[in-house]
């Protein structure tokens, strides 16, 4: 079976999990959502691109989704989860998936 590419795991993750904590309300329930996807997508960068690597991006995972907060006050919520997602998902592809 074809893996899902790390990219699409990663913007997946923050989309759905900004999705998830809006429509139910539960905030936690949406950080479930997104720590999933944040760990599936760490254990793809090491594997295909190394630790260090890992470290780098799941650093961009997190800065993304604290970033995307003052974001939404000038942009818009979804405007600004769909920009930093697809930031993520760019760099994730850059370093990672584009060698696979």
């Amino acid at each position: 079976m074809a893996k899902v590419p790390s990219s699409v795991v990663a913007a997946s993750g923050l989309v759905g999990g900004y999705g998830v904590a809006r429509w139910t309300r539960k905030r936690q329930l949406g950080g479930v959502v997104l720590a999933a996807a944040g760990v599936a997508a760490a254990q793809q960068w090491r594997e295909r691109a190394g630790g260090a690597a890992a470290g780098v991006l799941s650093a961009a995972y997190v800065a993304a989704f604290a970033g995307s907060h003052p974001l939404a006050k000038k942009v818009g919520a979804w405007p600004a989860v769909f920009g930093v997602a697809g930031a993520v998902a760019l760099a994730s592809w850059a370093v990672a998936d584009r060698r696979g």
